[in-house]
């Protein structure tokens, strides 16, 4: 694979486990010094996170700069911006999505390289798709979904799927039914040779999932941590 700048689907695809810092604060800053502070990639997540297209544009051209590869959460259904974000320079997307169009001029900048014709050969071995899984429906068809080819694994969304099991009862990401289903959907990812992915509220749940076998996981987020250093400070200084 001659794309050497893009690292995120050689590493999965070695069985390399890798940690993802989860930016919705919109500010490439912020994102490249995940990147910067040892984070192997860094996901802008748009779609409960506050990017918009420019900032979105700049944050992975500043995940690049930090020494990360960066990835995306794209909006439910919005396939003209999966395009874009792949244009942008993207390694990962995390939705369902489908075919794109034409035109990575900033892709091919950022990876250094002169003739477009290697991006067009190689692009979809060096970038990852992983569905997101949060739905009793996406639970229900979960082995025609880890099937569909250019689907590199999936990506577990806790606390929605929690609510879904509970029928919108309550809010649970560590519930007796979502480490199940969990357990499940491990299994036959490993079975189909793709990617576990998930969400994890804190390093240790990000720890202990990647003893379970998951490797990709994205680990708390940006704002998360900003509030917790902060709440750490303010209780040095409140003695």
């Amino acid at each position: 694979m001659a794309i050497s700048a893009f690292t995120l689907a050689a590493r999965l695809d070695a069985g390399e486990t890798v940690y993802s810092g989860w930016c919705g604060l919109p500010y490439p800053l912020i994102a490249e010094t995940l990147g910067r502070d040892g984070f192997p990639a860094v996901t802008i997540e748009s779609q409960h996170g506050l990017w918009d297209v420019n900032g979105i544009l700049a944050g992975i051209a500043a995940i690049r700069q930090g020494g990360a590869a960066p990835l995306v959460r794209v909006p439910f259904g919005d396939f003209a911006l999966v395009s874009r974000v792949l244009d942008f320079g993207a390694e990962g997307i995390i939705a369902p999505i489908g075919e794109r169009s034409w035109g990575p001029h900033r892709a091919t900048t950022l990876a250094g390289l002169a003739d477009q014709s290697i991006y067009l050969r190689e692009a979809n071995d060096h970038i990852v798709t992983l569905a997101m899984i949060e739905t009793r429906t996406a639970l229900q068809n979960f082995d025609a979904i880890i099937a569909t080819p250019g689907i590199d694994g999936f990506f577990l969304g806790p606390s929605d799927l929690s609510i879904a099991l509970s029928d919108g009862r309550t809010v649970d990401p560590l519930s007796k039914d979502v480490e199940r289903e969990l357990d499940r959907l491990i299994a036959a990812t490993q079975q189909a040779k793709k990617i576990p992915g998930a969400y994890c509220h804190s390093a240790e749940r990000a720890a202990a999932l990647a003893k379970r076998g998951v490797k990709f996981l994205a680990v708390s987020s940006d704002l998360s941590m900003l509030r917790a250093g902060a709440a750490a400070a303010m209780k040095v200084l409140k003695g």
